[in-house]
């Protein structure tokens, strides 16, 4: 089976890129929404203890714990050692869940990906990537988004332009939906021999 890695900055599309995967039929694991599962459940506790008052009602208020960590690099490799090794928990479990079932191919969607050295466990990469203007109008469009905060967070992100060049393929989200969904299709169809649902072959190669 092999193992593909998805990532791109804030903003990029990745999100919707892993949508189209899933649309051809692979099984995705995103790395985000674990996280969302361990802070109203395993992970929850542990934080607690580490940042007091971030967690209410046995779940993690995201926005209290990103005030706490953001800027703070003591602060945020605290969490990471809590979450990561739970993430990588999961992670390993759907990849045994996908294998079993027999799939040709398994994604994991995972937004920092070269920044955690996740990219050993991939077989190949592919980099959701869109032009900086594109994802600047994206990223400040999101309810309480600031310049100042996308800032911070684009800080501890790869640049775009390293990401691109590490990657083994390039989906360029600038141009729509289905453009996006070419580019997957060719994807496919150059690692496992398929298109993936109905759409036709587009241009998925690295630039």
């Amino acid at each position: 089976m092999i193992v593909l890695g998805l990532t791109g900055s804030i903003g990029m599309g990745k999100s919707t890129t892993a949508e189209l995967f899933a649309e051809a039929g692979l099984p995705v694991h995103s790395a985000d929404a674990a996280v969302h599962a361990l802070y109203a459940g395993k992970a929850a506790p542990a934080i607690e203890a580490a940042f007091p008052g971030s967690v209410k009602d046995g779940v993690v208020d995201r926005a209290e714990l990103s005030d706490r960590v953001l800027g703070d690099g003591e602060a945020l490799r605290r969490l990471e050692a809590i979450v990561h090794p739970l993430v990588r928990e999961a992670e390993a479990d759907f990849l045994t869940r996908a294998r079993a079932d027999g799939a040709p191919a398994a994604v994991l969607d995972i937004p920092l990906l070269y920044e955690t050295g996740g990219e050993t466990r991939c077989d190949h990469v592919v980099v959701v990537s869109a032009p900086f203007e594109t994802q600047c109008a994206r990223v400040l469009a999101r309810p309480g988004m600031s310049e100042e905060r996308f800032q911070a967070i684009l800080e501890k992100q790869l640049p775009d332009a390293e990401k691109r060049r590490r990657a083994d393929f390039v989906v360029d989200t600038s141009r729509g939906i289905e453009d996006a969904r070419r580019q997957v299709s060719a994807i496919l169809e150059r690692l496992i021999g398929t298109r993936g649902g109905t759409a036709p072959v587009g241009d998925g190669e690295k630039r």
